[in-house]
């Protein structure tokens, strides 16, 4: 199967790589057998890094499969369909429109088109024209812009700007097509980054979100950009931002891990402090996402991007069997961030999964002791 796309998790946080990690990585492929470095993720029955799958953060058949379908075939149908079928305000038909957005983007990137070629991602052009009612396409569409802007043009420039306006008319188009549904307006949550709207225009584009799905994790995590330091916020306006969702988060909602996204989004460049990692701002916002976890329902869709993330902090902070215990959830798929801002998404993930195994062997754990 073509690879289809990397997810882009709600878009576009910041992320420095680690040298030292590389580093790492190499002593690990070149210690001698039984010192700790020399711990082999195979031995836990994780896949190898070519079969991981970097297009999404977890399972999701139904949408794999669609997805092949649609562009092996050239056949909007049962994309169509299948968005018809998932319900408006949940995590997972935000996450589809994604799927399908960034696999028309990246279709296009791909096979731009010429004199004897059709430009890839046609199927979603002929379903717009096909089904300009639908408001699945709808929405597809306005994702795929967003994207494109992104993906192809440079912020602040007259290109990027045309791209968003294009954007943010399609938003309000597919608003229009579905009133209730809370996705246009997330999509437009990206808009209005891009486009710098003001304080005011983006507080009434929140409530329109809380109006529809106050609960909606991947709408905070796309809020949360706006108000990060490097966007038109600060970095106190986003902790705040994060905490006041956490706070209110109902029980059993990742909504409690949202410090922890925040914590990520202003890491230091350059980290000068001995023990980061373990400080009470960064172990305090761990603790929120792991209480998040535990509490939430094993198929609650943002579950997996939680976990991801986990796995970083936690390697990060030497928490080693606490990583483990993540990493027997989510191996297999790396369609989340962290790893999804490396230019090799597989090989980012497996320098973290090999550096948890190794601690983990390195403090007494073995593969008959992994943690579930």
């Amino acid at each position: 199967m073509e690879i289809l796309w990397v997810l882009l998790a709600l878009v576009m946080l910041g992320f420095v790589l680690l040298p030292f990690l590389r580093r790492r990585r190499g002593m690990i492929e070149q210690v001698p057998p039984g010192h700790p470095d020399a711990a082999d993720p195979a031995d836990y029955g994780f896949a190898q890094q070519e079969e991981l799958d970097v297009r999404m953060p977890g399972p999701d058949q139904d949408l794999v499969d669609v997805l092949d379908l649609v562009q092996r075939t050239q056949d909007h149908r049962a994309a169509a369909q299948l968005l018809a079928g998932t319900p408006a305000e949940g995590e997972q038909r935000w996450q589809r429109v994604q799927a399908f957005a960034g696999a028309a983007s990246l279709e296009l990137q791909q096979r731009p088109g010429g004199v004897s070629e059709a430009p890839g991602g046609q199927w979603l052009r002929v379903w717009r024209t096909e089904a300009p009612k639908d408001a699945g396409g709808a929405a597809v569409q306005a994702e795929f812009l967003v994207q494109q802007a992104w993906r192809t043009s440079t912020p602040g420039t007259d290109e990027f700007r045309i791209i968003m306006e294009e954007a943010r008319s399609a938003c309000g188009d597919a608003a229009l097509l579905a009133p209730g549904d809370p996705i246009p307006y997330l999509v437009e949550l990206s808009v209005g980054r891009g486009l710098a709207y003001s304080q005011a225009e983006f507080e009434q584009l929140w409530l329109k979100i809380l109006d529809r799905a106050p609960n909606h994790m991947g709408a905070h995590l796309a809020a949360l950009h706006y108000w990060c330091e490097k966007w038109h916020g600060s970095r106190e306006q986003a902790y705040g931002f994060a905490e006041a969702a956490a706070a209110r988060a109902p029980r059993g909602s990742l909504l409690a891990a949202m410090p922890l996204f925040a914590v990520f989004e202003h890491l230091p460049e350059v980290n000068l402090v001995s023990g980061f990692y373990q400080s009470e701002v960064v172990s305090k916002a761990i603790h929120g996402a792991l209480h998040a976890v535990h509490s939430a329902r094993a198929d609650d869709p943002m579950l997996a991007h939680v976990r991801h993330l986990l796995v970083f902090f936690l390697v990060r902070a030497e928490r080693w069997a606490e990583a483990m215990s993540q990493l027997v959830h989510i191996d297999g798929h790396v369609g989340a961030l962290p790893w999804t801002l490396s230019p090799d998404p597989a090989a980012e993930f497996a320098v973290y999964r090999a550096l948890a195994v190794a601690g983990y062997e390195a403090n007494g754990g073995s593969p008959a002791t992994l943690p579930h």
